[in-house]
């Protein structure tokens, strides 16, 4: 099994094999699993769940899989939060981020949204577990109208690879992800665009609105929130190779 994941191409094929072995429960579905694994379908949608800041993340076939690289964006999100927070997921794919930051506080009003309708149903078995609500549209026109001005932390792992850059992503992600999962328009920034010109509408004074993006795209995102009235930095974590963007909305002056 293992020489057959390594042909694949399977970088960890030891690690692989460990895993799809401890879920199989016979050995046709563990030959099954292996058969998928080799050609091409990524290891979590063979599994249907991912690990994500510690918590077994549940994976549709389809859809955004969670990268390690994202839990700098939770760590962030959660180092500016309190229990009680009003939080919103926007993109959220799996719900792994929204999920991971309710973990960590231990208690927030959790609002998720993504405009796949796949991701929305996946989200759906990971949010509601934690109390949390999910909805289908694009960014914030499903939310509801009463958390304008509320939110106290926003969170965005939109889409930011440049059109022309998918091509050369890893086959995992090229075939077997939503390519709107991906695609970031021209620059990669156009989805972050849209997120940072409606968020002082629905952030709280003093609330945050964290993205992940690229060390190199990281400058042209802190110019993006600077245009919409946000006060940004960049916080980066070179072991995760993670940047994130976070701006705040200003509080007004008494």
């Amino acid at each position: 099994m293992i020489e057959r994941l390594q042909t694949a191409g399977c970088v960890f094929a030891e690690d692989e094999a460990k895993l799809l072995i401890s879920e199989a429960r016979t050995l046709d579905a563990l030959s099954a699993m292996v058969n998928l694994r080799i050609t091409g379908i990524p290891l979590e949608h063979v599994l249907g769940w991912a690990e994500f800041c510690g918590i077994r993340i549940k994976v549709d076939p389809g859809v955004f899989v969670p990268r390690r690289r994202t839990e700098f964006l939770v760590q962030k999100a959660v180092d500016f939060s309190l229990p009680g927070a009003i939080v919103v997921d926007l993109c959220c794919g799996t719900g792994a981020v929204g999920v991971s930051i309710a973990k960590a506080l231990g208690g927030i009003e959790l609002y998720a949204v993504d405009i796949d309708p796949a991701a929305v149903r996946c989200a759906l078995g990971n949010v509601s577990s934690h109390g949390g609500l999910v909805y289908e549209g694009d960014l914030y026109e499903p939310l509801p109208a009463t958390l304008r001005g509320k939110v106290d932390i926003l969170v965005a792992n939109a889409p930011y690879v440049p059109t022309e850059v998918i091509k050369l992503l890893p086959q995992d992600a090229r075939l077997h992800e939503p390519k709107l999962a991906l695609d970031g328009g021209d620059d990669g920034l156009d989805i972050q665009r849209r997120v940072a010109n409606e968020a002082c509408l629905w952030l709280a004074s003093g609330g945050h609105l964290l993205v992940e993006t690229s060390e190199r795209q990281a400058h042209q995102t802190f110019e993006i929130f600077t245009r919409y009235g946000l006060i940004p930095q960049i916080a980066r974590n070179d072991e995760l190779d993670a940047t994130i963007v976070i701006g705040t909305k200003p509080t007004p002056l008494e």
